[in-house]
């Protein structure tokens, strides 16, 4: 079974970066894209990026402008999201998701989800 693991988010300053890490301590995964999700309070869950495979192929949500970086080293198993110049809303529990080609194509979710990690952005 898929076990998708997020690292401890945090608390940080507006401005100021974070680094997330996802790992899968179950059985290997398909060929599949990774990504990343996230959910804002009192909404819904909203893809943030997708990676494929072999990171030759990344997809992010419009509205990040650029500040956000999805890699992966398969050698460790290990899938990364590198935030940058944090902003308030970027306050969100923060997902893993894997399972399906669509993750970097048009961002639509696979079946496996991490249990979540909470970043806050303070002003």
């Amino acid at each position: 079974q898929v076990h998708l693991v997020e690292s401890e988010g945090g608390s940080v300053q507006a401005g100021e970066s974070l680094r997330l890490s996802c790992t899968n301590s179950g059985r290997p995964l398909p060929p599949y894209g990774m990504g990343w999700f996230r959910q804002k309070p009192g909404e819904g869950r909203e893809f943030v990026a997708g990676i494929d495979r072999d990171g030759g192929r990344t997809l992010y949500e419009d509205s990040l402008g650029g500040r956000f970086i999805i890699s992966r080293d398969n050698s460790k198993n290990i899938l990364y999201l590198q935030m940058y110049t944090l902003k308030p809303e970027d306050t969100a529990v923060y997902f893993c998701n894997a399972g399906t080609t669509l993750l970097f194509t048009t961002g639509a979710a696979g079946g496996y989800w991490g249990q979540g990690t909470q970043v806050t952005v303070s002003s």
